[in-house]
């Protein structure tokens, strides 16, 4: 299992990103993903999940209205779409999937939100 994390960076307050994970090493259509950050001095936390067809959906009360999590089953690849960016959301954002009783992280990608 490998998971990919990329488009992370340094936006303003305000702005927008959109981070991607690819996966792979296994069924990705048949599991669901989370996206989870970490910032400084803080645990790491749940973003967003999506099911396996895609169908459902949750977020943290800190993102919703702001951040929408979605998948391409087709290109093994789950998205976060950032908007409206707060200095509160710099942090290390993991993608993340549990399969037969063991999580899989990625590395991490970085998203700074600073003027």
């Amino acid at each position: 299992v490998q998971l990919v994390e990329s488009g992370g960076g340094l936006v303003r307050p305000g702005g927008s990103l959109r981070l991607s994970c690819a996966a792979s090493g296994f069924t990705f259509s048949s599991y669901a993903m989370s996206w989870y950050r970490q910032a400084p001095g803080s645990e790491r936390e749940l973003v967003a999940s999506i099911s396996s067809a895609g169908g459902s959906t949750n977020y943290a009360n800190s993102v919703k209205g702001r951040f929408t999590i979605s998948r391409d089953n087709t290109k093994n690849t789950v998205y976060l779409q950032m908007n409206s960016l707060r200095p509160e959301d710099t942090a290390v954002y993991y993608c993340y999937t549990w399969i037969g009783r063991v999580n899989y992280w990625g590395k991490g990608t970085l998203v700074t939100v600073s003027s």
